[in-house]
C-alpha cells in the first residue's frame, strides 16, 4: 500500500463527511509504515508506530474510519470492542485473541491472494472433475483365460481357449469403449464451456471441515481453545465425505475452490501471513472508553482496569503464542476510539494513555454536514432510498429544499435530545418513508416529488419536541 496521505484522504472523502483530523492523522500513520518498509533493517526494527486514539461522540464516523480502511489498505486489519474482554481469571475472551483474530485474518488474506495465481489450473481440474461427475470412468475388469468357462448361469463352456486371441479381442472392445468414451467427454465439454448445463443438477462428494464431535458454545468462553482442540481432531480423524446434489454452477465454485487449496503450498501461506500481521497489521480498538473509569469496589463489571493491564503488554509490544507460532506485536499499529460521555481520557490508566500518543478529538456534525451526508457520499442515505424504491418502478425525485429540511430536523432532535450522530438521519428518512414504502406496490410506474412541504407534513409528529422521545435510539 504505497498510497500518499492526500491520496487515502481523497479515498475515505468518497464515504465520510468531515473529521479532517482524523483522517489525516489515520492517513499519515498508515504513510509510516510504508516509509518505515523502504529503511535498512537496522532503523527498520527502532522505529514503531504511533498509536492513535480518535475521541468523538457517537455516530460521527470514528467505526465507519475503520471500516473504510479496512478496505483500503492492503494490510491484515481486525476491528474488535474493548466490551468483549475480561480480566484474566474471568469467564470470557482475553485480549490475546485480539492478535490470534489478526494472524487468522493474514492467513485468509496470503491464501486469497495465492489461489488467485492458480485459478486458472484450478479451474482446469475443477473441469475435469465435473465431467467425471457427469461421465465416471469405467472399472477395468480383470480379464483372465479362465473366465470364458463361466457364464451367469455358471454352465462350463466347452471351447478351446487361445490366450492370444483373447488378449486382442479384449484389447479392440477396451478401445472402442474408450474412444466412445472421449467422444461423449469431449460432447459434455463443449457443452460446459459454452454454459449450456450450468443448471444441471450432478452429484458431487465434498468433505467435511469441521470435525463434529466438540460444539462451541458462545458466551462460555475459551472459544479459541476449544477451535484449537476441533483442529487436531480434525488433523487425528480422516476428512469425512459425504455426497451432495447440487447444480453444475455451484459444483465447479467447490471444485475450483478444493483444487486451488491443493496447488497452494500452506507453510509458505503461514510464513508470510505471519510476517505481514507483524510488520502490516492493523488493530482498531473500539469503544475503549466502556472500560475506562475508576473502580468503586461495589460494582458488578468485571475489573475494567484490569482489562486495561492486559491490553497494554500487547500495545507495547510483547509475543502472543498462536497456533500458527509465536507473534510479536511490537510493530502493530493500534487504533482505538471512544465517545468518552461518562469517563474520561483521564480515567485510562496512564502507562495505555501514554502508548496512544496521538490523540484525535472529532467534532458534532452539524446541520450542514448532515445535509451533506445524505447527498454526497457514493453510499449516501437518499441514493440508497432513491434505488430501493426503483426496485418497485417508483422513481423517487428529491428536491433540495427536502434534504435542506430533513437535515434541520435530524439536527434540531440531536441538539434536543440525545446526540446519536449521523443515525438520527436514519430515524427521520425511516419515518418519512413509511408511507411510501408501504404502498409502493400501488405507486408504480409514478414519479413521487419529496419537496419541503412533503417532508413537513410527513415529519409533522417528530417535529414537535413532546413527542421527541419516541424516536430516541
Amino acid at each position: 500500500m504505497n498510497l500518499t496521505p492526500k491520496e487515502i484522504v481523497r479515498e475515505l472523502d468518497r464515504f465520510i463527511i468531515g473529521q479532517t483530523e482524523a483522517k489525516r492523522s489515520v492517513a499519515t500513520a498508515l504513510r509510516n509504515r510504508y516509509r518505515r518498509n523502504q529503511l535498512d533493517e537496522k532503523i527498520r526494527e527502532e522505529i514503531t508506530p504511533k498509536n492513535i486514539l480518535m475521541v468523538g461522540p457517537t455516530g460521527v464516523g470514528k467505526t465507519e474510519i475503520a471500516r473504510r480502511l479496512a478496505k483500503l489498505v492492503h494490510a491484515p486489519f481486525v476491528k474488535v470492542e474493548a466490551t468483549k474482554f475480561t480480566e484474566v481469571g474471568y469467564v470470557g475472551r482475553d485480549v490475546e485473541s485480539i492478535i490470534r483474530d489478526l494472524v487468522e485474518a493474514a492467513i485468509r488474506m496470503v491464501k486469497n491472494e495465492k489461489m488467485a495465481t492458480v485459478r486458472e489450473k484450478a479451474a482446469i481440474a475443477a473441469e475435469e472433475r465435473i465431467l467425471d461427475s457427469l461421465l465416471p470412468p469405467q472399472k477395468k475388469k480383470n480379464s483372465t483365460p479362465f473366465s470364458l468357462f463361466h457364464e451367469d448361469n455358471n454352465e462350463q463352456i466347452d471351447v478351446e481357449v487361445v490366450p492370444s486371441e483373447i488378449e486382442e479381442e479384449n484389447s479392440a472392445i477396451s478401445s472402442l469403449s474408450m474412444k466412445s468414451q472421449l467422444s461423449t467427454r469431449e460432447k459434455f465439454r463443449y457443452r460446459l464451456r459454452e454454459g449450456k448445463m450450468e443448471d444441471s443438477i450432478i452429484e458431487i462428494e465434498v468433505s467435511e471441515n469441521q470435525y463434529p464431535g466438540i460444539g462451541v458454545l458462545p458466551g462460555l468462553g475459551n472459544e479459541d481453545m476449544i477451535i484449537q482442540i476441533q483442529d487436531i481432531f480434525g488433523n487425528i480423524f480422516p476428512k469425512k465425505k459425504r455426497t451432495r446434489k447440487t447444480t453444475i454452477r455451484e459444483a465447479r465454485k467447490i471444485f475450483e475452490q478444493e483444487e486451488a487449496q491443493k496447488l497452494i503450498d500452506m507453510d509458505e501461506v503461514i510464513d508470510e501471513a505471519i510476517q505481514l500481521a507483524e510488520q502490516n497489521g492493523i488493530v482498531f480498538l473500539d469503544e475503549i472508553d466502556k472500560i475506562a473509569g475508576k473502580e468503586m469496589g461495589t460494582s458488578p463489571d468485571v475489573s475494567r482496569e484490569g482489562v486495561q493491564r492486559d491490553i497494554l503488554p500487547i500495545v507495547e509490544g510483547t509475543i502472543v503464542m498462536t497456533k500458527y507460532g509465536p507473534i510479536k506485536t511490537n510493530h502493530i499499529l493500534f487504533i482505538a476510539a471512544g465517545a468518552f460521555h461518562v469517563s474520561k481520557v483521564s480515567d485510562l490508566i496512564p502507562e495505555l494513555q501514554g502508548r496512544f500518543p496521538i490523540q484525535v478529538e472529532l467534532k458534532s456534525l452539524s446541520e450542514e454536514d448532515f445535509r451533506q451526508i445524505l447527498i454526497q457520499p457514493e453510499n449516501a442515505i437518499i441514493k440508497q432510498q432513491i434505488a430501493l424504491m426503483e426496485t418497485e418502478g417508483v422513481n423517487l425525485v428529491f428536491t433540495d429544499d427536502a434534504i435542506d429540511e430533513i437535515a434541520r430536523i435530524a439536527y434540531i432532535m440531536n441538539q434536543s435530545k440525545e446526540n446519536i450522530g449521523a443515525r438520527r438521519l436514519h430515524t427521520v428518512i425511516e419515518k418519512l418513508m413509511e408511507d411510501l414504502s408501504y404502498n409502493a406496490e400501488d405507486l408504480r410506474n409514478q414519479t413521487i416529488t419529496i419537496d419541503s412541504a412533503f417532508v413537513k407534513k410527513n415529519l409533522q409528529d417528530i417535529i414537535k419536541e413532546t413527542d421527541l422521545n419516541k424516536f430516541i435510539l
